[in-house]
């Protein structure tokens, strides 16, 4: 038995018995030379004719290179890049069409396309998250010429940025401003898909708590639409033709009415107005109140602010009673001496944003504090004649020209509130803490 190895060991080349055969050159290089450069030879292009794909073409600059300089496969991005560069070789070489589909995919191949897939998530995530956004929801292709296009910014307070030319869901078109309050902004649109109707939009702020807020006065006004259409007689409350959530702002869409009665008194100098005509408006409020008070509603706000007229249009007149006791200073007379007459006096309740049915939390405070009631005041709980307490202060300043209390703190308002009325009754001061 070992004689047969001993010959066996005799007969193998020198190369196969050493150990070490990367340390020690094999005296017989020429074999392996020789199959080494068949190997070569075999990955020219000539060798690679009439198959389907190509291998990946090497990059010359990397031959004059040794292997130690090389990127090695464990470095970052090295197998992104050149599995990338399978994927773009094979789409550049001249089978590329027919054959393509029908050749089977690498794993490499898979693999860097599932990368590029991720990568491109990646991407529209992270644009998503940032505060420029598209103003249009489709493409550029169905946006037209009279359309203009921009990125939706917000300001620092979170207000919707818009000018005048800007569309909102391909349907509205701003055309001017009507007011800027807290809660966010007023614009003028025009609807083009009702008739090119004019709308006033109210935009919300990009806030969480005046998204919430926003969303509860839109379950509100929709019960009011609702009830409206079953009422025989219409209800005096502005009325909500559309909403939705454009980038973050709550927009809700209601008819366009004029100014607010506190505007008009303001405009006027604070000259009241006439008798008539608040006791026309005094009946319409009373007739609102009623149908929110009859759908378990209150109101908890009413204010000159929030009651609109129909059509703001008025007459200027001169008051020459007030010519003879201001003499005849010309710069007086005509500051003065010139009033404005509402044409029209229907009005319209707005602003439900702090309305609260019945079967609802009520929270601890509520109206402003001009038209606040005794019994929210001192912490009693509060109901819906909270707000027939504020028809009352609202009614007085319209035919005084100012506010029945004008005071910011509690004591004083309830010992204005006693000069006026009498003591507080003494079932509610038994009940205060």
């Amino acid at each position: 038995m070992s004689g047969c190895l001993r010959v066996l060991m005799e007969e193998l080349p020198l190369c196969v018995q050493m150990h070490h055969c990367k340390r020690y050159r094999s005296p017989e290089p020429e074999p392996y030379m020789s199959h080494r450069w068949k190997r070569r030879r075999s990955r020219s292009r000539e060798h690679y004719e009439g198959r389907t794909r190509y291998p990946i073409r090497r990059d010359l600059s990397r031959r004059s290179r040794s292997r130690s300089q090389d990127r090695m496969p464990y470095q970052r991005g090295y197998r992104d890049r050149t599995e990338s560069d399978v994927y773009r070789f094979e789409e550049q070489s001249p089978s590329f069409g027919e054959d393509y589909y029908s050749a089977r995919r690498s794993r490499h191949h898979r693999r860097s396309r599932e990368r590029e897939r991720h990568r491109t998530r990646k991407h529209q995530h992270r644009c998503r998250k940032r505060r420029t956004r598209s103003c249009s929801s489709t493409s550029s292709r169905s946006q037209q010429s009279n359309k203009r296009s921009r990125s939706v910014e917000d300001d620092k307070e979170g207000h919707l940025v818009c000018r005048i030319g800007d569309w909102l869901q391909e349907r509205y078109e701003i055309v001017g401003s009507l007011g800027e309050g807290t809660f966010g902004k007023v614009v003028e649109c025009v609807d083009h898909a009702r008739g090119n109707s004019l709308v006033a939009l109210k935009i919300i702020r990009n806030v969480g708590k005046y998204r919430e807020a926003a969303r509860l006065e839109i379950n509100v006004l929709k019960k009011i639409k609702e009830k409206d259409k079953e009422n025989k007689q219409p209800s005096l409350c502005v009325l909500m033709s559309d909403w939705f959530n454009f980038h973050g702002h709550m927009c809700i869409a209601f008819e366009l009415l004029g100014k607010n009665t506190f505007e008009f008194l303001k405009e006027n100098n604070f000259q009241p107005y006439p008798l008539a005509q608040i006791r026309h408006m005094a009946f319409q409020l009373c007739h609102a109140l009623k149908f929110l008070h009859d759908n378990q509603l209150t109101h908890t706000d009413l204010k000159p602010e929030n009651i609109l007229f129909v059509n703001s249009e008025f007459d200027t007149l001169y008051n020459e009673k007030k010519a003879t006791e201001q003499g005849w200073n010309m710069s007086s007379l005509l500051q003065s001496c010139e009033e404005k007459s509402i044409r029209n006096t229907w009005i319209r309740v707005a602003d439900f944003g702090s309305a609260t049915f019945d079967h609802e939390h009520h929270t601890t405070i509520v109206a402003t504090r001009h038209y606040r009631p005794p019994e929210v005041i001192l912490e009693l709980g509060w109901a819906q004649p909270c707000d027939v307490w504020s028809i009352g202060c609202i009614l007085f300043e319209y035919y005084r020209g100012f506010t029945l209390f004008q005071t910011h703190e509690n004591r004083e308002h309830l010992v204005m509130m006693e000069k006026i009325l009498g003591s507080i009754p003494q079932h509610m001061v038994r009940k205060t803490r």
